[in-house]
């Protein structure tokens, strides 16, 4: 197979501006061939627009016409479209997170062996050139052995007040399942997939059930929010790392940030933007990389991981079995904060 088809499952907005845009770029290795979403009207509209011959409303249809599809739904319909797709002999890209439970996430995997079809999800932060840079520093151990990574992913009002985002049957969660997810994912790759041994978190929403809300990215309903705005977790693994992690819509901070540093015993680095701390010849250094003009945007060399994999010409950069990972911890956080314990790993 020198050419892959893919369709698209979900035609929402990180569909329109992220996947069909990348796709459309890698035009002489895939071929956008149909979109299904329940909005009938919305998957035509899409498929007019971007010139894609097939819009469906079932997602049993397009499987016939597409050789892989990339998964945009609300998180409760991650884990069975994506088993779904694998056993009709599809190779799956779905969007983060890979589900809302870690009893899903093994669903997916297993339908991917069982059918030996290539599954990944869409953590696109991995393939930002910050991401890069700091991954090939840690490969190449300029900082030692890691000790401790701070994360913060960090929004000043800003809970996003379309779509189905404050919808907790829909999505499982709030600020942690839709944005932290996304540094947690990142901080696991750069530190090499550590087992977790526990997990103490809190999660908040008591700021976004107040009335009279300021809030930057639309309006939403203060009474009937029920998902978390802000959280809060340590982590400790079975290597002796250990995590502070972080995450918000909705924080009363003065500017939105995000940050992912990691101090080792040798040095220290952070992502955003990408800079390490290192002490050598009797001084301390700080050095600064400077990203060259036209790099590709994340989403695009996302894509092209992917459908370069699909066609036996690269290795997935995500591999299922880390994003599984990641919505363990999620669990975990999520878990702890209900029950007001921490939560430790059994292998």
């Amino acid at each position: 197979m020198t050419h892959l088809k893919m369709g698209v499952i979900g035609v929402g907005g990180i569909a329109q501006d992220r996947h069909i845009p990348s796709f459309k770029r890698l035009s002489d290795t895939v071929e956008l061939t149909a979109v299904q979403d329940v909005n009938q009207e919305r998957a035509q509209e899409v498929a007019k627009r971007f010139e894609i011959p097939h819009a469906f409303s079932e997602y049993e249809d397009l499987f016939k016409q597409v050789d892989a599809v990339t998964i945009c739904t609300p998180n409760k319909f991650h884990s069975s479209i994506a088993v779904a797709a694998l056993e009709a002999g599809c190779h799956v890209l779905c969007e983060k997170p890979m589900a809302i439970t870690s009893k899903e996430c093994q669903e997916m995997i297993d339908a991917a062996e069982r059918n030996d079809r290539l599954l990944s999800i869409a953590y696109h932060f991995r393939y930002s050139p910050e991401a890069q840079l700091a991954k090939k520093a840690m490969d190449h151990e300029e900082i030692g052995d890691p000790l401790v990574t701070r994360v913060q992913a960090m929004r000043r009002r800003k809970v996003p007040g379309w779509g189905v985002f404050t919808n907790k049957d829909l999505q499982g969660g709030g600020s942690l399942i839709d944005f932290g997810c996304h540094l947690l994912d990142l901080a696991l790759w750069l530190l090499d997939d550590p087992e977790p041994v526990e997990v103490m978190g809190k999660a908040y929403n008591r700021l976004s059930k107040t009335p009279d809300q300021v809030n930057d990215w639309g309006a939403f309903d203060h009474e009937t929010f029920n998902v978390d705005d802000h959280v809060t977790s340590y982590i400790t693994f079975s290597n002796g790392l250990s995590m502070q992690f972080e995450c918000s819509w909705a924080a009363n901070i003065k500017e939105d940030h995000t940050t992912l540093s990691i101090s080792g015993v040798d040095g220290g680095l952070s992502v955003y933007p990408f800079e390490l701390y290192q002490a050598k010849y009797g001084a301390l250094w700080d050095s600064s990389a400077k990203i060259r003009e036209g790099e590709p945007d994340a989403g695009l060399v996302q894509a092209k991981n992917f459908v370069d994999s699909c066609l036996g010409q690269d290795e997935l950069i995500v591999k299922p079995e880390q994003a599984m990972k990641v919505t363990q911890l999620i669990e975990a956080i999520y878990k702890s904060s209900e029950t007001g314990k921490s939560v430790t790993f059994t292998k």
